[in-house]
């Protein structure tokens, strides 16, 4: 289980001659692990924690709808609610706003009242007519007008109407304006209500426009692939183009500015005071003008050694184009993804929701309002469950990229590509399934290890905001921006080593080592890669958006009902981010996908019979320019001259 194992030192690549399990005993372990999390969901289940959460509970332990047994020195508790089903809150706005939760007493009672409740006749009547007493067990109703603890033991007047139908068998108020207190914590202007209702009203009659600019940014998603996959040599060259002159630019503006304000100093006509601010900005502008430079000079010795490799990128996002045609149900990956995560996510919060009310009942003597807290071992159940979040979510993202991995892997390394599979994501699926689980496991335990401790650190860092050790602070601040690096780094070997693992069968570490020697041996094609066709990815989701915005700017201008327009653009400016980022992101995977494979076949192939290239059209395209640029190395062979280029 060790990642260091007793792999041959050198050993060839051979694309999908063979298949077998990989990295069994962390398949295992993950396996132990998800039975874990299923015991954590089941003990609270057990406990009748998770009833105590859907049926509610009272201030005294009892759960409603249920015959509860005694709890030792509490009074009130150990009553047959069998009959109240509902919790009712004697004051529902007195509310922990840090702790976010209703401090009032609450009770168990038959049925919430629909109608308001003025007085304390009221409230007798209501209990007399209804058997549902609103006041603390031990008053009875008809002593509920002269009780000298009524104020404290009946709900506080007047007792505002219920929804119809009761939240998780709560009886929440109809008129919820006393907690616009409680929603102030996650907003900050609800305050004003005159704003929060033109917003809300401006989202409820722009609903149909939202809905059309959402589905604007799934088209404008597909049109941009068409437009990377066709257009992609003029808008590769179109950018480095620019950024070239505005580097350069740059420069010669700071230079200028430089020189402008050293003559203003130098022909003494500033005051004595405005001398020395004009000696600062020049000190500044020389400094920026020089690091500019120094930018500027490094950019065009990298551009010039990189504008061969630039030209694999658009070959790569060329062919990425026919994957897409040959495997269109790449288009929907991300969205059984997101399916997955969401259903995960909403399982966990579940669970999460059921440990709050675990534990054992414990009496606050200050309040009497009875609490349930897990004590012992028992309170590292949420650690666990935690852990199980990150690992889990990371395990469905590593399953993704192997099933992308598998499905271009097979495009790539198959000759005749009328005999690829019916459905080659799904033989993917399968393949991952069958062979590769243990894999995804160990990748994404790794991913885990680096980001439990950033989040840990993340959040010690939040509460030493405003405290006065600001050099730990900022050793915090080095140590969480250390280890995001690292797990972007991690990220980015784990999904090549998924591909290795596609491509050869092999353990997450032979893999990661693998990839890593070819990488390294292409490093200038993977900066080239990773810069160009990054910047290029990212272009295309800004258009998206920009596009769907200008589009919602035009449309709501036809809408004169309401003034903000805030929130409704902001809907569907996000929205339309995701969906370009779902979409991109998956040509991004392709692409790195198909370099690697590249890589590959240009290192192990030379063309001569027996040793043919996999490679497109246009990568072989490539590849024979490549040669014919490249120095004749006399006695070398073409094959050899090739392998010097792919190894540059």
């Amino acid at each position: 289980m060790g990642c260091c194992s007793s792999a041959e030192s050198k050993r060839d690549w051979k694309p999908l001659e063979q298949r077998s399990c990989t990295d069994v005993p962390w398949l295992v372990v993950f396996g132990v692990f998800c039975v874990g999390m299923v015991c954590i969901c089941g003990y609270p289940i057990a406990t009748g924690a998770a009833s105590r959460l859907i049926s509610g509970y009272d201030s005294y332990g009892n759960t409603c709808g249920h015959n509860n047994t005694k709890i030792e020195g509490v009074a009130l508790s150990g009553r047959d609610m069998r009959e109240n089903k509902y919790v009712f809150f004697l004051d529902p706005c007195n509310l922990d706003i840090i702790n976010r939760r209703v401090k009032s007493i609450a009770l168990c009672v038959s049925k919430c009242p629909a109608d308001e409740l003025k007085t304390y006749s009221d409230l007798k009547q209501f209990a007399l007519n209804n058997g549902s007493h609103l006041c603390s067990y031990d008053v009875s109703p008809t002593r509920y007008v002269s009780h000298s603890e009524r104020a404290t033991k009946c709900p506080k007047l007047p007792v505002p109407p219920s929804e119809p139908v009761p939240v998780f068998h709560r009886c929440i108020p109809v008129d919820i304006s006393c907690y616009a207190e409680f929603a102030q914590a996650f907003v900050t202007f609800v305050s004003d209500n005159n704003v929060l209702r033109r917003v809300i009203a401006g989202v409820m009659a722009s609903k149909e426009i939202i809905m059309g600019l959402c589905l604007l940014a799934l088209v404008l998603s597909l049109i941009m692939m068409v437009v990377i996959r066709y257009i992609s040599k003029v808008l590769v060259w179109i950018l480095t183009i620019l950024v070239i002159v505005g580097s350069i630019g740059g420069t010669g503006v700071l230079w200028w500015l430089y020189a402008d304000h050293r003559n203003a100093v130098a022909n003494n006509t500033l005051s004595v005071f405005g001398k020395e601010v004009a000696s600062d900005n020049v000190k500044a502008l020389l400094i920026y003008a020089i690091g500019a430079t120094i930018f500027t000079v490094v950019l065009l010795i990298v551009m010039f050694f990189m504008r061969k490799r630039v030209a694999l990128t658009i070959s790569l996002f060329h062919v990425a184009g026919k994957v897409f045609i040959h495997l269109p149900l790449l288009v929907l990956q991300p969205l059984w993804t997101f399916i997955s995560l969401m259903l995960f996510w909403m399982y966990w919060i579940m669970v999460l929701l059921f440990l709050g009310t675990s534990g054992a009942p414990m009496k606050n003597n200050s309040t009497g309002i009875v609490e349930y807290e897990m004590q012992g071992p028992l309170q590292y159940l949420v650690w666990y469950h935690a852990v199980g979040l990150i690992w889990i979510t990371e395990f469905i993202l590593a399953f993704q990229q192997m099933t992308i991995a598998g499905a271009v892997v097979t495009y790539y390394f198959t000759r005749n590509k009328s005999q690829l599979p019916t459905t080659p994501i799904l033989s993917s699926m399968v393949r991952t399934v069958r062979y590769h689980l243990g894999t995804l496991a160990k990748g994404s335990f790794i991913i885990t290890l680096v980001k439990i401790p950033r989040l840990i650190l993340t959040y010690i860092h939040s509460q030493l905001k405003g405290k006065e050790n600001a050099c730990a602070r900022c050793m915090l601040k080095a140590c969480v921006c250390c280890l995001w690096c690292l797990e972007k780094c991690l990220a980015y070997l784990n999904q090549n080593a998924y591909t290795a693992t596609a491509i050869n069968s092999t353990s997450f570490c032979t893999s990661a080592r693998d990839a890593f020697l070819i990488l390294v041996e292409n490093a200038l094609r993977v900066a080239a890669i990773n810069t160009v066709g990054d910047f290029v990815l990212f272009l295309g989701k800004i258009i998206i958006v920009s596009c769907t915005a200008f589009a919602g700017v035009l449309a709501l201008n036809y809408q004169r009902d309401y003034t903000v327009w805030v929130l409704p653009i902001l809907i569907v400016s996000v929205f339309a981010f995701l969906v370009a980022h779902c979409f991109l992101s998956v040509f991004e995977i392709v692409v790195d996908v198909l370099f690697l494979c590249f890589a590959v076949d240009s290192k192990y192939n030379d063309g001569s019979p027996g040793r043919e290239y996999y490679m497109d059209k246009a990568l072989m395209e490539y590849v024979e320019n490549s040669r014919k640029m490249d120095r004749y190395k006399p006695g070398d062979g073409d094959g050899g001259e090739l392998r010097s280029m792919a190894n540059s």
